[in-house]
């Protein structure tokens, strides 16, 4: 047995691993896991076989046998350990499967707690989107308990690591799967990892899966919820082994990073909301095909349909970038509407599409920002609360220094409601925002401030006094200190109330002073040596060391001395120092001379010195040149460094001046686009009262044609109804000449009488009845009048030949032509109004027998004229 064991040890690796004897292979995930252990890095050979063949462990994760199965997972674990990110990028893809099937819903504690292991030392060693791509399979098992272990995994996960590490997403899509279960330990894992997501993301986890769970689960969960609410911020349990290396090379300064790290970890949960965590919708596609239509319907209802519509389309956490510059042109219109309730809807997409496109609606600012504002002239809470939150979407949309300019542009209108509404969306933008405002911007919020602690509303004093002391919170005190001068104790502890009770996300953090400053002095100090060096000879470096810098100079002295070797050392310095001393000579008249004297370094004088003294060195010469030329030399040294701090200042005071200048600049383009804006709001309203004054007018002239037709059409009758009556006139004439040539009396006084009132008595009833019928035709607005609806004398006045069959003077044409012989028979007084006379007869009796009887028919035929006139209304 002891040979057979000694022989089973000896086997290679892959063989005890896939040996079919269990002992054999528990005794290899033993000894493996010995040897990760001692071993003293990732490069240690007992880590290669598994780098070369990483299915070693697909077969020992899923051991048929309980016992070395466990062995298999603690020896996964101490390799994952110790061998490094390479090991568990290589392996991961093999080993995660089968643990999620066979390890996590173990019998054995060991098993179940190894492989929880596992799976966060793959996610320490490297990211966490893999491990949980690999995982969520587990939850669609058909075994309940592998799916209750997969859940209380991903729980244990989201614990550890937080979902700054972990994406929720996924987990959140599965997760009402996992509710509507039917095994209740699935249901109740369900309930834990949900509870766990919502330490991490609060409300913003709802939108994505709280549409889905009953009210009984809504209810159930609420409770738990109340309960995670009390334990604050959580904080990432367990870090990435990038993070401890971070950590670790920190060293004390890494304490501070921590810190300001540990800060931004408690703010960032608070940013985490519906937007990251959900998936890009394209309402573009959803939105109803007419609603541009109605949107431009001159019915209120119409319109209102229209953006109730759009409201629901955009009612989703997270919108699809696209073409909306249309649908933001006809909201920002909507803020002009009449209808109130329009105007609090249109607003309210607005909102909805700044919250759902973020970053995409900064383009469409300047479209919808300016009517919103505006608008804020609206007195209704309701419409007001409407429009603020519209214009708060767009700021967290953009920044604050693309709202300040229409923010000024607003702060100075003349309606005091559009004045307020701008100054608290001005105080609302302060606390939200999270970059402090540049310096230039500051003075003019400052400045705005000022102005409105002068108003005559106590709202706007207050709002002006708020927004100083908001901004002072942002900045500091000491800093907001020269932006307060000018105003009284009373104003200045408003402000400091305000100050104490504000509360921001910007703060202006200062920044520390670099110390390499101060040995850069030294090196100036230097420099400066090198120009006076360069115009003198060999001794005015001493000479010029102990003037300028004295602690500088001793340990020049020190090392330089006396020896020939500190003197040999000068001149090198000299000839550095020639460049940057040849420059300055070139601006100032004073250091021209030592150019001249440029000779004198080169000569040899100083070299002969040491040749006199060759029986010793010779200190007296060296000493006595310091002695005469100090007098000499500093001169140099002064004036150079005079000049360069003079340049030096002017090139400050230049930086100031342009800088103040650039100032200037920046506020005169401010005020000029103000002024910009407020010519282009002139130029529309212009612009619309041209068009209103071009439509009046185009309507009183069409106005006008029609009158001047009508009145035309009525000359025309009139002209008709005289040409008729002079012919009627012409014809009873012409009938009265014929009676007296032939001897027939003329009717009696009353007789004519009748006759000329019933050849007037037409006239004047086609005269009024003309007059009426014109009257009741404009009023229904009927066409030019026809000839059917004239008097029956205008029905036939334009036919030739005779005046019509119901004129009077047709009877007298007649007696005419009977008079020429043409015809001697008498006319029926149906068929005509008179009969044709006879031809005279010598006998007196007969003629007058004829004339009476004509007299009589014509009688007659102005009775029936009058009957037969009445049914027209004459």
């Amino acid at each position: 047995m002891a040979d057979q064991e000694e022989d089973l040890s000896s086997l290679p690796l892959p063989d005890r691993f896939s040996h079919k004897n269990w002992k054999v292979r528990k005794q290899a995930y033993e000894d493996v896991a010995k040897q990760f252990a001692k071993s003293p890095d990732e490069s240690d050979p007992c880590f290669r076989p598994f780098l070369h063949d990483p299915g070693l462990w697909k077969s020992a994760v899923s051991d048929s046998n309980v016992a070395a199965q466990q062995e298999a997972i603690i020896s996964l674990g101490e390799f994952l350990k110790y061998g490094g990110r390479d090991g568990a990028l290589r392996t991961r893809g093999l080993t995660i499967s089968p643990m999620v099937e066979k390890c996590l819903s173990s019998t054995r504690p060991a098993i179940k707690q190894g492989s929880l292991e596992a799976l966060l030392l793959y996610i320490e060693l490297d990211v966490a989107a893999p491990v949980i791509e690999e995982v969520l399979p587990g939850l669609g098992n058909k075994v309940p308990k592998n799916v209750a272990a997969t859940l209380n995994a991903l729980t244990q996960i989201v614990h550890n690591y937080g979902c700054k590490i972990v994406d929720p997403k996924p987990i959140l899509k599965a997760l009402p799967k996992a509710f509507g279960a039917a095994d209740k330990n699935v249901r109740a894992e369900a309930t834990g990892l949900a509870v766990e997501l919502y330490r991490w993301l609060r409300e913003a986890m709802k939108p994505m899966f709280w549409g889905d769970l009953k009210p009984t689960q809504q209810t159930d969960l609420e409770a738990q919820f109340e309960k995670v609410k009390a334990e604050g911020v959580p904080k990432q349990a367990r870090l990435l082994r990038s993070q401890q290396e971070i950590a670790e090379s920190g060293g004390g300064g890494g304490g501070e990073e921590e810190g300001e790290g540990g800060e931004e970890e408690v703010e960032e949960p608070a940013e985490i909301d519906a937007f990251a965590l959900a998936e890009p919708e394209d309402v573009l596609k959803k939105m109803p095909p007419n609603f541009h239509e109605l949107l431009a319907s001159s019915k209120w209802k119409d319109r209102k349909e229209a953006v109730d519509g759009l409201h629901q389309v955009l009612n989703v956490p997270r919108i699809k970038d696209g073409d909306f510059n249309e649908v933001t042109r006809g909201l920002a219109k909507c803020m002009k509407d009449a209808n109130v309730a329009v105007v609090t809807q249109a607003a309210q997409c607005i909102d909805l599409l700044a919250k759902g496109l973020r970053q995409a609606f900064g383009k469409h600012r300047a479209t919808v920002m300016q009517p919103i504002m505006e608008r804020l002239k609206e007195k209704k809470a309701a419409v007001a609360e409407a429009l603020g939150g519209a214009l708060d979407a767009t700021f967290v949309a953009t920044s604050l220094s693309d709202c300040l300019e229409d923010i000024f542009a607003f702060l100075v209108n003349k309606n005091p409601q559009v004045k307020e509404g701008t100054m608290k969306f001005l105080i609302r933008c302060l606390r939200t925002t999270r970059d402090v405002p540049a310096k230039p911007e500051i003075a003019q919020i400052c400045e705005a401030g000022k102005k409105l602690l002068s108003e005559s509303s106590p709202a706007l004093r207050d709002g002006g006094a708020e927004i100083l002391g908001t901004v002072m919170k942002i900045i500091g005190e000491r800093a907001m200190t020269p932006n307060l001068e000018g105003l009284d104790d009373i104003r200045k502890t408003k402000i400091k109330e305000f100050f104490e009770t504000a509360e921001v996300k910007a703060k202006e953090k200062p920044k520390p002073v670099p110390k390499p400053a101060p040995a850069a002095a030294p090196k100036k100090v230097v420099g400066g040596k090198k120009p006076a060096a360069g115009g003198a000879k060999k001794p005015a470096p001493a000479a010029a060391a102990p003037a300028e810098a004295p602690p500088a100079a001793k340990p020049a002295g020190s090392k330089l001395g006396l020896p020939k070797t500190g003197g040999l050392k000068a001149p090198q310095k000299r000839a550095l120092g020639a460049s940057s001393g040849a420059s300055s000579p070139r601006r100032s008249g004073p250091i021209m001379p030592p150019d001249d004297d440029e000779p004198l370094p080169p000569t040899p004088q100083p070299k002969p010195a040491p040749s006199r003294g060759l029986t010793g060195r010779s200190l007296a010469k060296p000493a006595a040149a310091p002695v005469q030329m100090p007098s000499e030399s500093p001169p140099p040294s002064t004036g150079l460094t005079a000049i360069e701090r003079a340049e030096l200042e002017e090139l400050r005071t230049a930086n100031d001046r342009l800088t103040r200048h650039i100032e200037d600049l920046r506020q005169e383009r401010t005020k000029f686009t103000s002024e910009i804006q407020e010519l282009k709001n002139q130029n529309a309203s212009l612009i619309e009262d041209h068009t209103r004054d071009v439509l009046s007018i185009k309507a009183k002239e069409t106005q006008l044609v029609r009158a001047r037709s009508d009145a035309e059409a009525t000359e025309q009758v009139n002209d008709r109804l005289r040409r008729e009556l002079e012919r009627l006139k012409k014809a009873l004439s012409r009938a009265e000449s014929l009676n007296a040539a032939n001897g027939i009396a003329s009717p009696t006084h009353d007789d004519a009488g009748i006759y000329r009132d019933s050849m007037a008595a037409p006239s004047a009833r086609n005269r009024m009845s003309l007059a009426s019928t014109l009257s009741e035709e404009k009023e229904n607005g009927d066409a030019p009048y026809p000839r059917n609806k004239l008097s029956p004398e205008l029905r036939y006045a334009g036919s030739t030949g005779s005046s019509g069959r119901g004129s009077p003077a047709r009877g007298f044409r007649n007696i005419a032509q009977h008079e020429d012989g043409s015809d001697s028979t008498l006319v029926s007084a149906r068929d005509r109004p008179v009969s044709s006379l006879p031809q005279p007869a010598s006998n007196g009796v007969e003629s007058w027998r004829r004339a009476a009887e004509v007299t009589s028919q014509l009688k007659a035929r102005i009775e029936q004229m009058k009957v037969w006139k009445m049914p027209y209304g004459y």
